[in-house]
């Protein structure tokens, strides 16, 4: 490879770029709504386990860009259950990169669209909620 490329030894972004992608694109979140944000974590795999696609009736691990885990606020989770884990958002990265692939986006706009569609049904946004969210961030 000729050295004077501007992608000489660059590689695609490990599971720990992501993770980092998505803790700067949660800290461009709106004040008001990352506030609400506190308790949710972020974790990134290449792609969703195959029980996860089983649920969600997918057969490509490149059909599932990001989910929400946990309990939202729309089915109780502002009351403390014993024992409850953690709400997490999770990034699949094959799957972003796949998708980032095909698009005139760039990868941090994508992750940033991902992290608001899954924090949104956190909160039981609507999608026209979720749009206003990205526009306030950009």
């Amino acid at each position: 490879m000729d050295s004077a490329s501007p992608w000489a030894g660059r590689y695609a972004p490990t599971l720990e770029d992501f993770e980092r992608l998505g803790r700067e694109a949660l800290d461009m979140l709106p004040e008001s709504f990352r506030g609400l944000c506190e308790d949710i974590q972020i974790s990134v795999a290449d792609y969703a386990t195959k029980d996860v696609l089983k649920s969600l009736d997918l057969t490509s691990p490149y059909d599932l860009l990001g989910l929400f885990e946990g309990l939202g606020l729309a089915q109780g989770a502002s009351e403390i259950r014993t024992g409850q884990l953690p709400n997490r958002i999770w990034l699949y990265r094959r799957a972003i990169l796949e998708y980032w692939v095909d698009r005139e986006e760039t990868l941090d706009a994508i992750i940033r669209h991902v992290l608001i569609h899954e924090i949104g049904h956190h909160f039981g946004l609507s999608d026209d909620d979720m749009e206003a969210i990205e526009a306030e961030a950009y």
